[in-house]
């Protein structure tokens, strides 16, 4: 009997231990509950409601930029106030008693390195423009490391001198400066010093015959030029999907900003090709500088500060080609984010401080020209379309009004849909596309203002030429062609899943229908990151 009862009150006590910790775990469970709940609504829901905010007033900056750029365009369209009709551009024409002595001595550069399959149609586009052979000086700076296309490159050259061109092949020893370094060097030679004018062609433009011709006049006529820009024409944006959508922003962005920034300040970036300089400017504003990856923007910065004026010529077009696989496109656009982010980091105080333009310009250089198109645009299309919004689905005290997720991105992509009429029935795609490439983009800009380790990564655009019409060679497709491990972006694969997740968690707790458009960018992200996107190289078997 005393052991049943002992046995009993084992038992008993057994259970009770039990409940106990029983209670003590739903305890715990409660406690964290609601450390959890505390820290969701004083923590997570202010920090989200602060992104909103912010990327609201981001938002709101890119549409005012947008719709200035695109109402001085519209301006400059409707009056006709073209450069023809503003600066005086009258043809250059041989006289009797000086001849081809009236024309300037123009030097034509054109840098390559490694372009197997474009070389010969730059060096035979700059060997066929109409202008004096006496007062024209043909340069090809060749920072080739592959023997084969150097030497190719040199007979290209021989091949034209022979033929009676003033035509010069020059090397470097090494590539310190990249392109800025070649330019650089390009100019030390003795012959460089006869040259009034510099036209800069990349190995993959083809500038029409005339275009000395439409060009160097505005900057014989008008001494306070000091840049003469045209417009860039691509002959693959038929090639594939990415090439379409490429086409589409950079039809904007000749189009409108470097239209609006030509008519309203007479100053805009140069896109490092297809443009004429004194020689004179270049020298005024301290040459070319190697410090970022565009050397470009940065020498036209330093004399836009040193009171020279730019013009931009919409209506004269160099042929030129778009990268046409993915892998080539992220390069580029890692240079074209991290190189203006890096070049306001180094630039800001010099702006400030510059004593030759007046505070309006000093302003629209760091507001209009840096802040606002080349940093928040590319911070904001990511931070808010790719993050903030999704993120938020998770938080029902945070509200996005309309106007900031649907009017004001609706306005936005339709403003830069105008350049490109013909492929407005590409728009979503464009979107899609391009909430992915800002991805690249917003970490490059990143990488740039703090000077991170790819801050001055310089990887040549890979061109392909007429490679894709003609029977592909098998040593060019091995080296563009890359395994299929190799392929997979895991930037773009991770940010597909995060939008996965945000789309299946709208779906099934909300009625704001998000995921109407995180299911397609999730899509587009995937896509991207699995490499299914761009021109497939064809491989040997």
């Amino acid at each position: 009997m005393i052991e049943e009862i002992s046995k009993f009150q084992s038992v008993w006590v057994g259970r009770f231990y039990e409940m106990a910790a029983s209670y003590e775990g739903l305890l715990q469970s409660v406690q964290i509950a609601d450390a959890w709940y505390m820290f969701r609504l004083f923590v997570l829901v202010p920090i989200v409601r602060l992104a909103v905010v912010l990327c609201l007033i981001m938002s709101l900056m890119v549409l005012f930029e947008k719709t200035s750029m695109g109402l001085i365009s519209l301006y400059a369209k409707v009056f006709r106030r073209r450069p023809y009709r503003v600066y005086k551009c009258d043809p250059i024409v041989a006289d009797e008693e000086s001849g081809s002595a009236a024309f300037p001595m123009v030097l034509v550069q054109i840098p390559m390195y490694n372009e197997k399959e474009v070389y010969r149609l730059s060096i035979g586009a700059a060997c066929n423009l109409e202008w004096p052979g006496d007062r024209i000086l043909i340069q090809v700076l060749d920072d080739s490391t592959d023997p084969v296309v150097k030497d190719l490159v040199k007979q290209e050259c021989t091949m034209w001198f022979d033929k009676g061109k003033n035509i010069r092949y020059e090397t470097r020893t090494n590539r310190k400066g990249y392109k800025a370094g070649a330019l650089k060097e390009g100019m030390k030679h003795p012959y460089v010093n006869e040259c009034e004018f510099i036209a800069m062609f990349d190995a993959d433009f083809q500038p029409e015959p005339d275009f000395l011709k439409r060009t160097v006049p505005f900057l014989v006529h008008n001494p306070d030029i000091a840049l003469v820009q045209s417009r860039w024409l691509f002959v693959n944006a038929n090639e594939c999907l990415m090439t379409r959508i490429q086409q589409m922003s950079m039809d904007y962005h000749f189009k409108v900003e470097q239209e609006a920034g030509s008519t309203l300040n007479a100053f805009f970036g140069y896109n490092g090709t297809a443009g004429v300089w004194r020689i004179g400017a270049i020298h005024d504003a301290g040459g070319w500088a190697d410090r970022t990856t565009v050397e470009d923007m940065d020498l036209a910065v330093r004399a836009g500060l040193k009171g020279w004026k730019f013009v931009y010529l919409g209506d004269t077009k160099v042929k030129s080609e778009l990268p046409s696989t993915f892998k080539a496109y992220r390069y580029q656009q890692h240079r074209w984010s991290c190189g203006p982010a890096n070049l306001f980091r180094k630039m800001f105080w010099d702006i400030v401080l510059a004593k030759k333009v007046s505070i309006y310009k000093k302003f629209y250089v760091i507001y209009h020209f840096f802040i606002s198109r080349r940093l928040v645009s590319h911070l904001v299309t990511f931070a808010f379309y790719c993050v903030v919004i999704p993120f938020s689905v998770f938080f029902s005290e945070v509200k996005i009004p309309i106007w900031g997720i649907v009017h004001i991105p609706t306005s936005i992509t339709l403003m830069n849909a105008v350049g490109t009429p013909r492929s407005f029935h590409l728009i979503v795609f464009w979107v899609l596309f391009e909430n992915v490439m800002s991805l690249h983009r917003c970490k490059a800009v990143f990488i740039g203002l703090f000077e991170a380790g790819r801050v001055n990564e310089w990887i040549v655009t890979e061109k392909l030429g007429d490679m894709m019409k003609a029977k592909p060679n098998i040593s060019i497709a091995k080296k563009l062609n890359f395994n299929a491990w190799k392929k997979f972006n895991k930037l773009e694969i991770a940010v597909g899943l995060f939008l996965l997740v945000c789309t299946w968690y709208d779906f099934k707790h909300n009625r704001d229908y998000y995921f109407v458009y995180f299911f397609p960018q999730s899509i587009a992200f995937f896509i991207m990151g699995f490499g299914y996107v761009g021109t497939i190289i064809p491989t040997d078997k």
